[in-house]
C-alpha cells in the first residue's frame, strides 16, 4: 500500500471567521438600505432600482468581499 502523498488537510481559523464577517457586512447593508429606504422610496422607480442595485452590487458584494474572499483563501487583503 502507497501512502497518500498529498499532505493533511489542516482547516483554516479565516473561513469560519470570514463567515461571520460576511454575515456582519449583510446585516450592516440591511440596516443601513432600511434606514434609507424613507429616502429612497421617494425617488422615481428607475433611480431606485439604481440605487439599490448600485448599493447590492457594488457597495456590498463586489468591493469588500471581492477583499474578504481572497483573504479567507489566501491569507493576503489583495485581490485574486
Amino acid at each position: 500500500m502507497n501512502p497518500d502523498p498529498r499532505p493533511a488537510y489542516k482547516p483554516s481559523w479565516r473561513k469560519p471567521a470570514g463567515m461571520f464577517m460576511i454575515l456582519g457586512l449583510i446585516a450592516l447593508w440591511a440596516v443601513l438600505v432600511g434606514s434609507l429606504s424613507g429616502l429612497i422610496g421617494r425617488l422615481p422607480m428607475v433611480v431606485q432600482v439604481a440605487v439599490y442595485v448600485f448599493l447590492g452590487l457594488v457597495w456590498i458584494w463586489i468591493l469588500p468581499l471581492k477583499r474578504l474572499l481572497a483573504w479567507m483563501e489566501t491569507g493576503r487583503w489583495r485581490g485574486f
